[in-house]
This record gives structure tokens, C-alpha cells and sequence, in this order.
């Protein structure tokens, strides 16, 4: 399994249709130790990725709701390092 480049722009769309292709084949039970293990360490790295998508898209609308209320001050978000 190829890893993910950070260098490039992850595409959330793919890589949930990605990570629901790994959960089905793992679920079919048809692949071997070492390939269920590559799988599931994409599946992580996937996950992650989308996670940290999916939290900068909230913090983005939570940024625009804020200002949409008057609010003078934009709100930094910050990512959760844990996600990165």
C-alpha cells in the first residue's frame, strides 16, 4: 500500500472511498497477516486525514459563524497535533 504524501493536497472525497474499499476487504477475511496489517495501517493514516479534514472545516465555519454575529475578531484555530 502506497503511504500518503504530505506534500500533497489530501482529497477527502478519495480517501473515504478509499478507507470504505480497506474496511470491505478486510471484512471479506481473504488476505494474509502482513497484508491485513499494511491495510490497516493505511486505513489509520487514512482516518487521520480525514479527521483533521473534517476538524478544519469545522473550525472554518466556526470562524465564519463567529464573524457573521458582529464578532470584530477573527478566532485563530488551531489543529489538534494528535490529528496531524
Amino acid at each position: 500500500m502506497p503511504k500518503v504524501k504530505r506534500n500533497t493536497v489530501f482529497q477527502f472525497e478519495k480517501g473515504l472511498i478509499e478507507l470504505e474499499k480497506i474496511v470491505e476487504q478486510m471484512e471479506q477475511g481473504n488476505t494474509t497477516l502482513e497484508d491485513s496489517l499494511a491495510q490497516f495501517s493505511r486505513a489509520v493514516a487514512l482516518l487521520k486525514d480525514c479527521q483533521l479534514t473534517l476538524k478544519k472545516a469545522e473550525q472554518k465555519v466556526q470562524i465564519l459563524m463567529n464573524t457573521d454575529t458582529n464578532q470584530k475578531e477573527l478566532i485563530p484555530f488551531e489543529i489538534n497535533e494528535e490529528l496531524a
